[in-house]
This record gives C-alpha cells, structure tokens and sequence, in this order.
C-alpha cells in the first residue's frame, strides 16, 4: 500500500461566519438563563400568563433541559410527554412502518400528534389553559401541540450526534429499547422519528423565539429564532461547507487517517459524509460563539433559494445530491450490492426517487492493483448465480464473485457511474468520492465476503431484493458502452479543460471536472451545485458581483453553492493547476 499525503489542510470543524445577531447568541448557562428570564418578564409586563415551551427533537436529554426550566422558578411546569402513548402502543402505532427487517423500512407519514393519548394530550390542554397566571413551562417534543407558546423555545439536535447517543445507549423516543443492536434504532429514528419532527419543526420556524443547540453534554447554547432565521438566509445565498463526520468499518482503510488528520488511535476510518445535509451540521459562527444545528434546518428552511426552482419543483424541501468518501487504502473490498429501481424504492419503501451513484477515484494505489467490480460478465446463468449466493449467506462456500461480476481496472481520476439496477463494490486500495442520490440507506448486499458488522454480527444481506432488481442486460459489452470511461470534453484551452464526466442517461444528477490554471465563471442554471476540490492545494469561490465574500475550498472538500448564486467563478491558488468536480441536477 502506497499512500502519499497531499496537502493536509482539510478543515474538520469548518465554521461559516454570519454577519450581524453578535448580541443574540449565548453560550454560557447564566447568560442564557438570564435572558430567558428577561424574554418572561416582557411577556409579563403585557400580560398575566406567559407560557414557555421547551420543544425538543428526539433524542434531546430531557433532565438538561428541566435544570434550564427550573432555573427560571415557573409556576409549573408540565411535562408533555407523559401524555405519550405506551412503548407498546406506539410499537403497534408504527410497525408498518418499522417492519420486521434489519436495515429497511418504510417511510411514515403520519403525524406527531399519533405519539400521544389523545385524551391525555385534551386533558393536559385543559389543565394548561386552566392556570390563569404566572410563567407556565411545557418541556418535551411536541410541546406546542398542547399549548401555543408565548416564547418558543425549540432544542435542536444533529443526526450524527442522535446515532452517537444509541451508541452509548440512548432508547429512542419514550422507548426502553437501548439496547436493541445500532440498526435498530437507528431505523426507526431514520424511517419514523425524524421523518414526523421534521415535518412538525419545519411549521414551526418563524415561531422559534429562540433556538437552542443541545449538542454538547451540559453546553448549551442559545441564539433569538430571528438570529437562526437570518443566519440560514445568509447561507442559502453563498457558498458553505458542513462539518463532515468520519467513521469506521469493517472494510476501512487508511487514506482519510493520514490526509485529513484523524485520530490515529483508530484502527482505521471506512467511509465520510461530507456533503449530506440530511445528517451533517452546520456550524454557525455569530459574534465569535458558534451555533450548531442540522443542516436539514438549511433545507427546510429556505429550499427554493438553496435548491433553485426547477430542482424544487420536482424534489421539494429535500437535498437530493449526496458526497460521501469510502476509504479502502490498505482496506477490504466493500460489499458487492445493487440499488433498488424508482418503481421498488417507491413500492415497497415509500421513497419516491433511488439511489443512483457513482464512483470518483480520488485516489488510488499506483502501486496496487486497483479495480471495481461492475455489472455482469456475459451470459450469467441468473439461477445458478442465485443459488452460489444463498449458499454463501448461509456459510457453505465463498462467493465466486469474478465468475459472475466483472472486474474493471481504475486509476485515480476515472469516474465509474452506476444507475441503479447494476451490480457493483468498490475495490480495495482506493479513495472514492461517492457521487449519488440522496437516499443512501437502500443498499441490497449481495455478498459481504463472509465479514461480521463491527458489532460483531453477521451484516445484513438482502438476496431478496437484490433478485427482483439486478439488471441481467448490463453485462461486459454494456458496462463498457455506457458506464465505464465516458467523459467527454466540452472546452479545451491552455488555461481550462471541461469535461462531462457523467452521469449515465438513468441518472438525474450531471458531473462537471474543471482542470484549471485560470479562474473560470460557472453558470448554475437554475440548480444547486456540490463541489470538491479533487486535485490542489485550494481553490476559491468568488462571487462575479460581489454577493459573497471569496470562500475557499481545500483538497478533497466538499461544499455547496445555492441555486440563488446563479453564477460563480473558480479561481485557483496562484501557480497551481487544480481539478474540480462539480455535481447539479440536470
């Protein structure tokens, strides 16, 4: 294995500086709950009763917040979620949903009032209305559905640090399951939990009074809702990057380790999202303190200046491009899998787009062998491919992967492009920026090279959906027509080179490669961009009228540039030739 460190400037915590609110942010305890007090008694000053709520995302920890409410010596204080249905009835509410698979599950679209007794929550109601004076606190998710707040109070929490908290052993919501296996809850919070609060959040953003960050242990955080809103539509209108977030795997490897300065301790890191906003944050920086919160808020908030209008229309308040890095340098191969059709994510899933992808070498071992596995060879007898499958999920021979699966050799550059349908995994000894549609849980694995999960049980295979969804035409002779070594240049100069370098017609995403010397304007037509910087030291995004402050992006960075940009110009660092991808809807 040969791995050459580039540049290491890859930033791990970017901040996005927000201009203005440098007095609506606190973060200390006393500051915060001194202003909470001074928001109570304006309120008290115009009125008899001023009711605060507390609304918390799932997986807030309540006893936090109650230390916060009782600080502010109320009157009393209800606790709306001991008007929530059972742990058995709420399994019974939403077992279609969760259904009995390990990994899968359907998308709900109920509401959050299903999670309570609905005569508990009318009776909680009356009893709330009944307090004719004094400060009335509701704490729990869902506050507001018993009661309109005065001031508003919502307790925000990143998805990454929701998954870490199942790790150490949080339940999900009124639930005593902790410990259930990482998939579990991580399921049900996926398919159920946070589909139903962000719906709920989403209705609620112009009323936030404030919003709270819960992120660190006994750290709050707080920021006026007007400081929040303002610091998303400055976003939705400038470049910015999230703070990725890095994890191991039993296929890890160790390229990230060495480029981006991770924790060395680690055996190794197998996979990133930086690029998702469904699951990184966004760290704010107003008046020197920083404010985190999902980047979904950025979604939900403000999509049409985010998206662009042709993107909304079609996909809604929902981020359909996704970058992610897998790591495999001195690694394994990754699983050999197949992604579900539109028409059987939408069936069985309730999703109503698929996860359509692409493999963008980064990097690769110049002195490895390096390949991908890819589509079928000729003639694959699909009876007896299925059966060496189900005899190897059940232990009785290994796989014979290159019978079946051709083995495609890749440098670092190349950009391999899988529609859903086709048979794929990555190789070992490579760095992949994965470029894909969003919906990154559906993944069919077909064979996992006889590996247990690093909680030690055997992975998930799913032979059953992957049967109904290969596509047993995308042998040789297509993989290579249609997927394999099709870019094509559009612009060709001695300070630029453009290249389409995918993706495949099925697909809805297009990829853009500048090679540059010379800064160059990029016209976004009416769609957000993803960017990474694949080759150079830095890069800046500069505005053609002067919206934006100059943003710089470093090697191997991912980034986004709203739609409402419109147009932009890559500058590369003095002296340098850079390579840049950028990804859009078509």
């Amino acid at each position: 294995m040969n791995i050459q460190k580039k540049y290491g400037n890859y930033e791990l915590h970017p901040k996005m500086k927000i201009d203005g609110y440098e007095k609506e942010i606190w973060d200390e305890k006393t500051e915060i709950i001194e202003e909470l007090k001074r928001a109570v008694r304006e309120k008290r000053k115009k009125q008899k009763k001023c009711i605060l709520a507390f609304d918390l995302y799932p997986g807030v920890r309540k006893e936090e917040i109650f230390q916060l409410a009782e600080a502010l010596q109320p009157d009393c204080i209800f606790d709306t979620e001991k008007c929530a249905k059972d742990e058995q009835m709420l399994r019974k509410e939403f077992q279609d949903y969760i259904t009995d698979d390990r990994v899968f599950g359907i998308m709900c679209h109920k509401t959050i009032d299903t999670w309570f007794e609905k005569e508990k929550l009318e009776e909680a109601k009356r009893e709330i209305e009944a307090v004719e004076s004094g400060l009335v606190i509701l704490i729990g998710t869902a506050a507001e559905l018993f009661a309109k707040a005065d001031l508003l109070v919502y307790c925000d929490l990143t998805r990454w640090e929701i998954q870490l908290r199942y790790r150490a052993g949080m339940a999900n919501w009124h639930s005593t399951n902790c410990d259930d296996p990482i998939l579990t809850k991580y399921k049900r919070g996926f398919f159920i939990e946070w589909r139903l609060a962000d719906c709920y959040k989403k209705e609620r953003y112009e009323r936030f009074s404030y919003l709270l960050d819960t992120e660190k242990e006994n750290m709050p955080v707080l920021a006026t809702g007007n400081a929040f809103r303002g610091a998303l539509a400055q976003l939705s209108r400038k470049p910015f990057r999230m703070e990725p977030y890095f994890d191991p795997g039993v296929w890890g490897g160790q390229w990230m380790k060495e480029n981006f300065g991770l924790d060395a301790s680690k055996e190794n890191f197998a996979w990133s999202f930086d690029g998702v906003p469904e699951e990184n944050s966004l760290n704010l920086e107003i008046g020197g303190k920083v404010l985190k919160v999902p980047a979904q808020d950025l979604v939900l908030y403000a999509p049409h200046e985010l998206l662009g209008e042709r993107v909304h229309s079609r996909f809604g308040a929902e981020f359909p491009i996704r970058f992610d890095l897998l790591d495999t340098m001195g690694g394994q191969n990754l699983s050999l899998q197949v992604h579900p059709l539109t028409e059987y994510i939408y069936e069985k899933f309730g999703m109503p787009y698929t996860q359509d992808e692409s493999y963008y070498l980064l990097d690769a071992d110049e002195e490895e062998e390096t390949f991908v596995y890819l589509g079928l060879k000729e003639n694959v007898d699909k009876t007896e491919m299925e059966c060496d499958l189900r005899a190897a999920e059940k232990g009785e021979k290994s796989f014979p992967v290159e019978k079946y699966v051709n083995k495609i050799p890749v440098k670092k550059h190349d950009h391999v492009l899988i529609p859903a349908g086709t048979v794929h995994c990555s190789g070992k000894n490579t760095m992949v920026l994965e470029i894909s549609a969003t919906p990154y849980i559906f993944t069919f694995k077909l064979w996992d090279w006889g590996r247990l999960g690093m909680d030690g049980l055997p992975r998930p295979i799913h032979i059953e959906h992957g049967m109904k969804n290969i596509q047993w035409d995308r042998d040789t002779k297509w993989v290579y027509e249609n997927i394999v070594g099709q870019q094509k240049t559009l612009k060709k100069t001695k300070d630029c080179e453009i290249e389409r370098t995918g993706l495949h017609s099925r697909e809805f995403i297009d990829t853009i490669r500048y090679t540059l010397s010379a800064p160059y304007t990029v016209l976004m037509d009416d769609t957000v961009h993803v960017i990474n910087l694949v080759d150079g030291r830095s890069a800046r995004i500069e505005s053609v009228d002067g919206r934006f402050e100059p943003f710089t992006v470093h090697y191997a960075e991912t980034a986004i540039v709203p739609a409402a940009v419109g147009t932009y110009r890559i500058v590369p660092e003095e002296g340098e030739t850079i390579k840049m991808v950028a990804a859009s809807v078509r």
